[in-house]
């Protein structure tokens, strides 16, 4: 895979600021004509799951670089099998298909990070405050309320196929604040006042996603894109709680780093610890 200039893409509407508002599958199809990475771009009305969707297509060949979104979801899931919703046509329900066979399966834990990275730098081009909870979470706000979060999936290569990752994003855009728990926010609640285009934001993420992407398979875990990460991550620096997968006790520390490979770094009373995958709780900001 080589390297390529995002395309630019602007889009205009003039749907009724907050209203439901349909994807325009035209102009979707078109700027994945144009573009050097997204293959086609596939918009469904209802569907259960798209990484569901994406995972089985997969297996049948499908390029990578496709996408498919849709305006209902009505079987979503996030990490540890969490449920996720979120009413028809107000966010975005949006997975990619990615074959990434030529880089150690080891760095691989840097594609939600990488997703979130271009998930931030969509919404900071948009005027949003946001910053990334490791490993899968993007906040925004200065109380750092959830706005999206992010679920990768492997595909084992079958006969004829390489391996492949589907990468699902759940992105809140439209939704009011009686819409969202108490932890969550919206593009719009962000934006108060600005007109949001759906249409437009899908692009926007979908741009941020393809040059980050670029970047992590031109130098995977390289010092760029780590840095990048780093200057992004609100985890960082704080005391965590991270709750374990197997492991009954949470780990209690200080994240302090993230490492070559996507891990978080933490510092704990038994001394320094790298974590591939676990439910991580900010608590405060670490003594200094």
């Amino acid at each position: 895979m080589g390297s390529f200039t995002t395309v630019q893409c602007v889009i205009s509407s003039d749907m009724p600021q907050h209203a439901p508002q349909p994807l325009r599958s035209v102009a979707l199809a078109q700027y994945a004509a144009w573009h050097p990475f997204w293959t086609n771009i596939d918009v469904v009305a209802e569907t259960g799951s798209t990484n569901t969707d994406l995972l089985a297509i997969a297996s049948e060949g499908a390029p990578e670089g496709t996408v498919l979104v849709t305006e209902s979801q009505v079987a979503g899931r996030g990490r540890l099998d969490r449920a996720w919703t979120a009413p028809p046509s107000r966010g975005l329900a949006v997975s990619f298909l990615l074959r990434p066979g030529a880089i150690a399966t080891a760095q691989w834990g840097w594609l939600p990070l990488v997703t979130g990275l271009g998930v931030y730098d969509a919404l900071r081009g948009l005027g949003i405050d946001a910053a990334l909870k490791w490993p899968n979470d993007v906040q925004a706000g200065t109380d750092r309320r959830k706005c999206c979060g992010i679920l990768a999936q492997a595909a084992g290569a079958t006969s004829g196929t390489a391996p492949a990752v589907v990468i699902g994003c759940g992105l809140n855009v439209l939704e009011s604040a009686d819409e969202l728990p108490s932890t969550g926010t919206s593009v719009a609640l962000e934006l108060p006042g600005v007109a949001i285009d759906r249409t437009d934001v899908l692009v926007r993420l979908l741009d941020g996603f393809a040059r980050r992407y670029s970047q992590w398979y031109a130098d995977p875990g390289g010092f760029e894109l780590a840095s990048a990460y780093r200057a992004a991550c609100g985890t960082i620096g704080l005391d965590v709680t991270v709750a374990l997968p197997g492991r009954d006790t949470p780990m209690r520390g200080v994240a302090r780093d993230v490492d070559a490979e996507g891990r978080l770094v933490v510092e704990t009373s038994d001394g320094v610890q790298a974590v591939s995958a676990g439910d991580v709780v900010h608590v405060r900001p670490a003594a200094p």
